[in-house]
């Protein structure tokens, strides 16, 4: 059986839900729409791939290595190609940056260029590729800042959370599943091969305002600040009524993030003395999933401040993240403020 809605009992696609919502902003021309209309079928190309992926010359490794110092998967080198030749003659993007890139991707001149950006994480997790853990694609929406009708520049690509319209994250796993929002709301969409269709089966996504699992690498303790040392310490304490904390970590971004996203609880990438200042990628990783849990009525902080509100110095500028339940990330922020 596809998957239903709630909405009125029937059957939504994901196409028809965006224009669904569309019909409440007399203003809205369809460019955006169009925009995730396309995100999507990148998604279901890499879709395709990644369930066949054993069967397929795409796992392993390239030979080359990214712009992050890090060996490049052949289905990275897939996912980022598909997504660029998926939308770079649109008309609605002027440029657009990838975490596998140095620089930033400008539109081919023989094709129009439009008034927003995207950045986009193509295979988050790619490390566990061959392992078949699940992994995602992670994208961000803003709006062109620098006038005219040309190609973008670096201005438009690096700009602070709080001003994307849009953002979401496909994750490749039992199921396929699309989750998004535009500022009004969190929505998730399981992908049905049998129809093709993206089908809305989380309508409202809400993080719990505090969970009882957490989610990181402790491998990385011996390098963490004591603040958060004593926290994660305080987690698995036993002699709280709402305590220990279950741990769950899969080491994909997308995947650990998302579960925690349905189930509640904590995740943490935290700063340590090997990356000062954090690992995660804050225009392809950390600012999309803080919209995507904030919007949910969660928080998303570097250890200090809302990440929505950092101001990127660089394309491919690391942050700490501290991510998940209201009541589970702002008791951490106390850890590191000395008031437990």
């Amino acid at each position: 059986m596809p998957v239903s809605s709630h909405l009125d009992g029937k059957i939504v696609t994901v196409a028809r839900f965006i224009m669904e919502q569309e019909r409440h902003y007399p203003e809205a021309t369809g460019e955006f729409s169009d925009l995730l209309s396309e995100i999507m079928l990148a998604g279901k190309i890499i879709h395709r791939e990644v369930s066949k992926a054993g069967l397929l010359d795409v796992l392993g490794k390239t030979g080359d290595t990214n712009v992050q110092g890090e060996e490049v998967q052949k289905l990275d080198a897939f996912a980022n190609r598909v997504i660029y030749q998926a939308l770079d003659h649109t008309g609605h993007l002027c440029a657009m940056a990838s975490e596998e890139v140095e620089d930033i991707l400008t539109i081919p001149p023989e094709y129009p260029c439009g008034k927003y950006v995207l950045n986009f994480d193509p295979l988050d997790g790619s490390s566990n590729i061959d392992a078949n853990v699940s992994i995602g694609t992670i994208f961000s929406i803003h709006r062109r800042v620098t006038p005219g009708d040309g190609q973008g520049s670096p201005e438009d690509v690096m700009q602070p959370g709080h001003k994307q319209v849009g953002a979401g994250y496909l994750v490749y796993g039992s199921s396929t599943m699309l989750v998004y929002t535009t500022g009004q709301g969190v929505h998730g969409f399981t992908y049905d091969p049998s129809v093709g269709e993206f089908l809305m089966s989380h309508e409202s996504i809400c993080i719990p305002k505090k969970g009882n699992i957490y989610s990181v690498n402790e491998g990385n303790s011996v390098r963490w600040d004591e603040a958060t040392r004593r926290y994660i310490e305080y987690l698995k304490n036993g002699d709280r009524p709402d305590h220990p904390y279950k741990s769950r970590y899969i080491g994909s971004l997308v995947a650990d993030v998302h579960r925690t996203l349905l189930y509640g609880g904590i995740f943490l990438y935290p700063a340590d003395t090997g990356h000062p200042e954090g690992k995660l990628r804050l225009l392809y990783e950390a600012s999309p999933m803080a919209f995507i849990v904030e919007q949910a009525g969660g928080m998303a902080v570097d250890g200090k401040r809302r990440i929505m509100d950092v101001e990127p110095a660089s394309l491919h500028q690391r942050t700490p993240l501290v991510i998940g339940s209201e009541e589970d990330v702002k008791e951490y922020l106390r850890f590191r403020n000395g008031e437990m």
